[in-house]
Order: structure tokens, then C-alpha cells, then sequence
């Protein structure tokens, strides 16, 4: 792809300055970036801008001067992740699959394959299954039968959907991850000692040989519109209805999501977060890296979990919370600083518990 300077910042809708005909043809970093070589350098703080060569074009944010770092034209960023969300997209040319279906490809005579969509070689897609119109299914990847996967979607190389999964318009998913395999549900005859130790809050009564019965799971996965689904995700089907996750919600690889999830829209997950069964994750949360959140759970609306939190109870609308078990920021932050002043506090104890040891005896 090929863009002038002026095209790109109107596309972008930012302002630009310089030689707006000289032509773009992808990005780099600014220490990198060489004059004349089609690239334009990122450089959307001073602290990027220093490295940058003299005749080279650039991004730069605004109030940054183009001149005081010899540029031949730059776009100006007013919020530059945005600005660079837009660029990237520009330049992005997605996977390299031919529109059509490549003779290795199994496909089901009686799966439905829209309009203008890209099949990969050794794709297969069972019974009664329907691909939207503009799809690109990878190499490899595999769609169960009775599943729907909507208009202008990107199903990756090795992406397992299973049977009646439905998939929304515009999802992305990345490679390997596995939509609709079956969730993880047992049950004794007799009570578990799970269940016995939820019911006394820790105290064994009996110990006695437990065998498991799988409880199957009927229910499917949908997806809504803009999804994104990241590498080695694992979303398992419902019990009986359907785990669900909401349009616009962007979850990072190694993420799974249990039996009976239910996550809202404009939700972001990232990488390593764990929702076990029949919890609900409300709309615009934020989960960071390696949260995890017991079963059953409602967490509300707007809430941002940090890393490695530990959820074991309901979380209300719009909390910020950290630490394991999850307390609000600011506690877990007062938590952690008395927590490193214990070992003083334990000298300082020993040293009391020293002297009154001795005024006692001379006593």
C-alpha cells in the first residue's frame, strides 16, 4: 500500500505539515527509519524524536516542533495510540489468503460459504455450517458443524470453532485458539469433598473414595461483533446455554474463559486471566494480566482488576481493585507498605519483649 503524506493525514484526521506529496509506504521507529526510504518513524514523544535522522517524515505529537528535528513532513498525533491504532490499520494487509476455496479444503456440501470468502488449504468445515460473506478462514483451521461465522471475519491458522458456535461480524481470532470445547464439569454420587468443604468453610468430616461423573455440556459460544480472540484462547461451550462474550470486548491470548461466562461488551482481558464457571463480567471491564475469578461471580460494570488479582466475591459497578483476595487499590496499596514495615515492627517487638524481660528480673 502506497499513500501520500496529505492522504494519510486525512485518513487519520490529523494535521500534517511539509511535503504532503511525498509518498508512505509503512512505519518504523525513528532510530531505524531512514530518509527517503518510504517509511514514516513514530516519533510521538521528544524522548523518540531525538533519534531521529535528519530528511526523514514523521509522526509527532502535537506542539512538537517539526523543524527543530529537520523532518521533510510529519502528521501531528492530538492522542497518539489512537493516531497509531488508525496507521497500523492502514498498513495492516492482514493473512495472505487467495478469495476462493483451495482444492485441499474439506468442506461439507452442505456448508454455506459467502461471498468473496478466502478458504485456506487443509480448512475444514462440517455440516450445515454457514461463513460469511468476505471471511478469511487459515490454514488448518477447523469449523464444527452448524456453526455461524459472520461477514468480514479473520479465523487464523489452527483456530478450532466447534460445533454450533456463533461468531459475530469483524472477529478476529488468533492462531490456535479453541472456541466450544466441552466445559469442565463433574459430579459425585455421594457429596464431594469439595462440596463439603464450601459448606464447612475448611473442616474435613469424612474422607472417603470419590469417583466423577462428567456432566456433558449442551449449550454453545457466541460471540458478538468485534471481537477479538488472542492466541491459544480457550472458551468452552455452555452447560446448557451459552457461554457469550459481548460485541467489542478484546480478550489476549492464553486467556480461558469457563462453562456459562458470561462477558459483557467493550471488555478488555488480558493475557493469562482466568474466569472459572457461571461468572458474569459486566460491560467495559478491565481485567489485567493473570486475574483470576472464581465461579460464580458477578463483577459490575467499569471495573478494573490489576494484575495477578485473586476475585472471590462479588465486585461492584465501576471498583478498582488489586491483591489476592481483592480489596479495593488504595487498601491493597496501605496493605502492602505495612506489609514491609513488619520486619521492623518484629525487631522492634523483640527488642520491647527483651526489655521488659529485664526490668522484670531486676525487679
Amino acid at each position: 500500500m502506497t499513500v501520500t503524506i496529505g492522504e494519510l493525514a486525512q485518513s487519520l484526521d490529523a494535521r500534517a505539515w511539509g511535503d504532503l506529496d511525498i509518498q508512505v509506504t509503512g512505519a518504523g521507529e525513528p532510530a531505524t527509519t531512514l530518509p527517503d526510504s518510504g517509511q514514516i518513524a513514530l516519533a510521538m514523544a521528544p524522548k523518540y524524536a531525538e533519534a531521529l535522522r535528519p530528511g526523514c517524515i514523521a509522526i509527532l505529537a502535537e506542539g512538537m516542533d517539526p523543524e527543530a528535528y529537520a523532518v521533510k513532513a510529519a502528521i501531528f498525533a492530538p492522542r497518539p495510540r489512537l493516531v497509531m491504532a488508525g496507521l497500523t490499520r492502514a498498513f495492516d494487509q492482514g493473512p495472505d489468503i487467495d478469495t476462493g476455496i483451495h482444492p485441499t479444503a474439506v468442506i461439507d456440501p452442505s456448508a454455506t460459504i459467502g461471498e468473496n470468502a478466502a478458504i485456506a488449504p487443509f480448512v475444514v468445515i462440517g455440516r450445515c455450517a454457514v461463513i460469511g460473506a468476505n471471511a478469511r478462514i487459515g490454514s488448518h483451521a477447523s469449523i464444527g458443524r452448524n456453526a455461524r461465522i459472520g461477514s468480514d471475519a479473520v479465523i487464523h491458522s489452527g483456530v478450532r470453532i466447534g460445533h454450533d458456535v456463533v461468531i459475530g461480524d469483524r472477529v478476529f481470532i488468533q492462531p490456535n485458539a479453541v472456541l466450544g470445547g466441552d466445559g469442565f464439569s463433574f459430579v459425585t454420587p455421594e457429596e464431594s469433598g469439595i462440596e463439603e468443604i464450601r459448606r464447612t468453610l475448611g473442616e474435613r468430616e469424612n474422607i472417603t473414595t470419590q469417583h466423577w461423573t462428567r456432566i456433558h455440556s449442551l449449550g454453545t459460544v457466541q460471540l458478538g461483533d468485534d471481537v477479538e480472540i488472542g492466541a491459544n484462547a480457550t472458551i468452552d461451550r455452555g452447560t446448557i446455554r451459552a457461554t457469550r462474550v459481548g460485541s467489542g470486548s478484546k480478550i489476549d491470548n492464553l486467556v480461558m474463559l469457563g462453562h456459562n461466562v458470561v462477558v459483557g461488551e467493550d471488555c478488555l482481558l488480558c493475557s493469562q486471566v482466568g474466569i472459572a464457571g457461571s461468572s458474569t463480567v459486566g460491560n467495559r471491564v478491565v481485567l489485567a494480566g493473570k486475574v483470576g475469578v472464581s465461579d460464580n461471580i458477578t463483577i459490575g460494570d467499569d471495573v478494573i482488576a490489576g494484575g495477578a488479582t485473586k476475585i472471590f466475591t462479588r465486585v461492584p459497578a465501576g471498583r478498582v481493585i488489586l491483591g489476592n483476595p481483592a480489596v479495593k487499590m488504595e487498601t491493597q496499596l496501605e496493605i502492602q507498605k505495612a506489609t514491609r514495615r513488619l520486619p521492623r515492627f518484629a525487631k522492634q517487638l523483640s527488642d520491647l519483649q527483651e526489655t521488659v524481660t529485664r526490668l522484670l528480673e531486676k525487679g
